[in-house]
């Protein structure tokens, strides 16, 4: 799922508005951003502090363009005030949410929700977001190296995961007994190795080619064994099958993938390529692979590529859970 943002709002000079907000959205930071910035030239733009992560972790840069940070409170005495005006944005547009479920003739209530979005996480000043997110991953994977390790009950999420704990926020407004939340990469990974290709197999590779993000990983069982993740635009088939070789022989490093402009790679072993039984591809963009000279699946993990982090999240709820096995045809 995308990211959520809670509610945004300005107050104008001429008009008015007010404006608060849960995290920051990833595909429209630079638009909104610049069109704050356009109306502050004429208006007063007043934003609260998680609104304003949306724009930038660093507040300072964020009033360098002209907004008033203001306090939750004060946001909602001047909503309340009248001649405001209010955008909401959210990930989770629940009213939505009900009609298409309800549409299907299904009550709108849940025993556990999932939602898995990627957060960069945020990162002291001056340290590298994607250095910093490949970091936080790394230290929890080397206590618990499995994909359902970033899986978090909603009210236990890492502070540094913003983005993350303001979506369990959010979906604390849905009728469900539990909610959880999942990094989308980790997400994928997991939901592809469900892929009835994958089953039953030892040594396993993973690639999901998202429309901003790739990720590759080894398992090895159940166990991660390495990943890498990679902005798409930058990737093409011939750098995706040294990169995936390089994972599996551990020949990656970490350093070079960021100087690449990567996020990064992490290995804790390497099965060898030539020990991988099933390549399992996944992500909207995996036409990319459609040449490839690997032996590669396309997986469909419950019968639909667009299905696979939802499989992954399942899955994760399940294992962290201890609930029966369930095969994901």
């Amino acid at each position: 799922m995308a990211q959520a943002t809670r509610c945004l709002g300005a107050k104008h000079k001429r008009n008015a508005s007010c404006l608060r907000h849960g995290q920051q959205v990833a595909r429209v930071t630079r638009a909104l951003s610049g069109v704050l910035r356009e109306r502050a030239q004429t208006s007063d733009v007043m934003i609260t502090p998680a609104a304003a992560m949306t724009i930038s972790h660093n507040l300072d840069r964020v009033r360098s363009r002209g907004l008033q940070i203001v306090s939750d409170e004060r946001a909602i005495e001047l909503s309340g005030k009248g001649g405001y005006k209010e955008l909401f944005l959210t990930d989770l547009p629940i009213p939505l949410l009900e009609q298409i479920v309800t549409g299907f003739g299904i009550p709108f209530e849940f025993d556990v929700v999932g939602v898995c979005a990627q957060d960069h996480g945020m990162p002291p000043e001056n340290v590298s977001h994607l250095n910093y997110r490949h970091n936080l991953f790394k230290d929890w994977l080397d206590r618990h190296p499995y994909p359902d390790a970033l899986l978090y009950e909603g009210d236990a999420v890492p502070g540094a995961f913003n983005r993350l704990r303001s979506i369990a926020e959010s979906a604390k407004q849905l009728p469900a007994g539990e909610v959880y939340v999942m990094d989308s990469g980790f997400a994928a990974i997991l939901g592809a190795s469900m892929d009835m290709e994958a089953r039953k197999k030892e040594n396993i590779l993973i690639l999901d080619i998202a429309n901003s993000h790739t990720v590759g990983a080894t398992l090895i069982g159940e166990e991660l064994a390495g990943f890498f993740e990679y902005h798409t635009r930058d990737i093409t088939l011939d750098k995706i099958e040294l990169l995936v070789k390089d994972l599996a022989d551990e020949r990656l490093d970490h350093d070079r993938i960021l100087r690449e402009g990567g996020h990064g790679a992490y290995i804790r072993e390497a099965p060898g390529f030539d020990s991988i039984q099933a390549i399992i591809a996944t992500g909207p963009k995996r036409r990319l692979l459609e040449f490839s000279r690997l032996p590669i699946t396309f997986g469909a993990p419950l019968g639909d590529n667009m299905m696979t982090g939802n499989v992954g999240l399942l899955e994760a709820i399940r294992r962290q859970k201890s609930l029966r096995e369930v095969v994901y045809l």
